[in-house]
């Protein structure tokens, strides 16, 4: 039964949508509601909870009517209180880029967006047309703005869209910025949506922007490297296509052999169950192809271009590199062509990187998870996490950047291809030097959300004293330390077994981050290393999942 003030509450919603099929949606949950529709009633009490929380992430939720979900009238008001914001930081006629990758309604939510920091008196100037959102992050130094918004929901499902906020050092927001804007955004729903003032003079931007794009990123391949290779690359019903062909041509690498069905942008992803690189299957079409054509590597980008995996031949067989894999294999080959600065790495990746900045004489920095924080690293190199996410051009892009880093991949590619190398046997070599690290997830999906809170009071009352058999010491990470600020997470430490515990940022799961290590004497005989890696991972994964009680 659904409630009067819930019912109230929608109609008043609905009086405000400026969207018609938002409005009808609304009217046929409220008409199912009305003849006891269990499943109506429910999707209202939750679109009706609560407003969708606007956070470092900025929004990212389902689309659909209400104050919950991703719409026009929760866009508008996200527009408005970012106005507001940008104005108190005395920004008063600064430009803000605001672009969209091809999901459903990203057009009209950046339109919205444009109309609104118009009137405000900023100076927006929109993309012409669906861009991958590093290029749209390239432009907030390219065009000196003062922010940029980029209407995404990166790798979620199709029924989802996004609000990513980005602020002029062209990084993501961090706290306590993503507090200030949440606060005007509830200043600015005070107020009907109807009644916020609205400009089209605003800018709509040509092909310059993608044009300095690819100019800067074919620049990061030097004149004399090696090129031929054979690939092939999947955009995954994403945005990156164009660019990425435009991009490899510039800086005259082949063009890929490309997954014709996943290439041009479709908002219903129709060939994948999620359209994330890292999910089982996801990869399937680009890996069949990669075999079919006798490609040297296959290249994968997620549908708004940010992230980049890579699957190459292991042990002669095609998979995916794990994403602690290829931050080492590109860590390691800016260090051999001598790129100088900060290295980075998310607490939640591999500790490889930090003895790899060791033997070069760089210094490495330890971040929290996400790029709004490795992005901001000062003098970044080269930073990355876990989840196939590579920051390689810092200067142009503090953000990850999943075209840029397939750049220097296939570089990479082509130059051990050059020398009679491959990927995997580079790997080996680096295990050899500084020992194998062995890296995995476990990952709990709960209904109830409660379940995670308790599973870390659990493991923060009853640590865990040994796993794998070897004594580990429990670091709080919620409590904070001179080289991390507090966040959630626990950090059990031992002599060869590594685990972080920390619940998801964007989705209802809790997560454990598992490495195993060997030191590299044990490394020399990488088979039998990679068994005893194996076998300690197993023991840690059980040992771990009894800790959670999950």
């Amino acid at each position: 039964m659904l409630s009067e003030a819930l019912r109230q509450a929608a109609l008043a919603w609905r009086a405000d949508d400026p969207d018609p099929a938002t409005a009808a949606t609304l009217d046929g949950l409220l008409a199912g509601a009305a003849a006891g529709d269990a499943a109506a009633v429910a999707e209202l009490t939750d679109a009706f909870s609560g407003p969708l929380s606007f956070g470092t992430a900025g929004l990212r939720g389902p689309l659909g009517p209400g104050p919950a979900r991703m719409n026009r009238v929760v866009v508008s008001r996200a527009a408005a209180g970012l106005a507001r914001y940008l104005l108190a930081e005395g920004n008063a006629g600064g430009a803000v880029i605001v672009g969209h990758d091809a999901r459903h309604n990203s057009a009209e939510f950046a339109r919205d967006t444009a109309e609104i920091l118009a009137a405000a008196g900023l100076r927006p100037l929109l993309c012409p047309g669906p861009l991958p959102t590093p290029v749209v992050a390239f432009g907030i130094r390219h065009f000196g703005c003062v922010a940029g918004v980029v209407v995404t929901a990166s790798h979620n499902p199709p029924q989802d869209n996004g609000y990513k906020v980005y602020l002029g050092d062209g990084s993501q927001i961090v706290p306590p910025a993503d507090a200030r804007i949440a606060a005007e955004i509830a200043v600015a729903s005070l107020v009907p949506v109807a009644d916020l003032p609205r400009s089209a003079d605003y800018e709509v931007l040509g092909d310059d922007l993608v044009t300095a794009y690819v100019a800067r990123a074919a620049s990061l391949v030097a004149p004399g490297a090696p090129r031929e290779l054979s690939w092939v690359h999947t955009a995954l019903h994403g945005v990156g296509t164009g660019v990425v062909r435009r991009v490899v041509a510039a800086a005259g690498f082949p063009s890929p052999h490309e997954v014709a069905e996943q290439s041009g942008p479709d908002p219903d992803f129709p060939t994948v169950a999620f359209p994330n690189p890292e999910e089982p299957g996801a990869i399937d079409l680009a890996l069949a192809l990669a075999r079919e054509v006798g490609a040297d590597v296959a290249v994968a980008n997620d549908p708004d271009a940010d992230r980049c995996a890579v699957a190459t031949v292991v042990d002669g067989a095609w998979r995916m590199l794990t994403g602690d894999e290829l931050g080492t294999l590109l860590a390691d080959d800016a260090l051999r062509a001598g790129r100088t600065g900060a290295y980075a790495c998310s607490v939640v990746s591999s500790t490889l990187l930090a003895s790899l900045a060791a033997a070069s004489g760089q210094p490495f920095v330890t971040t929290l998870t996400g790029f709004k924080w490795i992005g901001r690293v000062p003098g970044l190199a080269f930073g990355y996490e876990e989840a196939i996410g590579y920051c390689t051009d810092a200067a142009a892009v503090p953000d990850k950047d999943g075209i840029t880093t397939a750049l220097r991949v296939l570089g990479l590619v082509a130059a051990l291809k050059a020398s009679g190398q491959s990927l995997a046997g580079r790997l080996d070599e680096i295990y050899r030097r500084h020992g194998l690290h062995l890296t995995s997830q476990l990952s709990f999906r709960v209904a109830d959300l409660a379940l995670i809170g308790e599973a870390m009071a659990r493991v923060r009352t009853l640590p865990p004293a040994t796993l794998a058999g070897e004594p580990v010491t429990a670091t709080d990470l919620a409590l904070g330390s001179a080289d991390l600020p507090p966040t959630d997470g626990m950090l059990f430490n031992g002599d060869s077994v590594r685990v972080v515990v920390r619940p998801s940022g964007t989705e209802p799961k809790l997560k454990c981050y598992l490495q195993v290590r060997l030191p590299a004497a044990a490394s020399q005989d990488l088979g039998s290393a990679r068994a005893r890696a194996g076998e300690l991972m197993g023991r840690a994964r059980a040992d771990m999942a009894a800790a959670l009680g999950l």
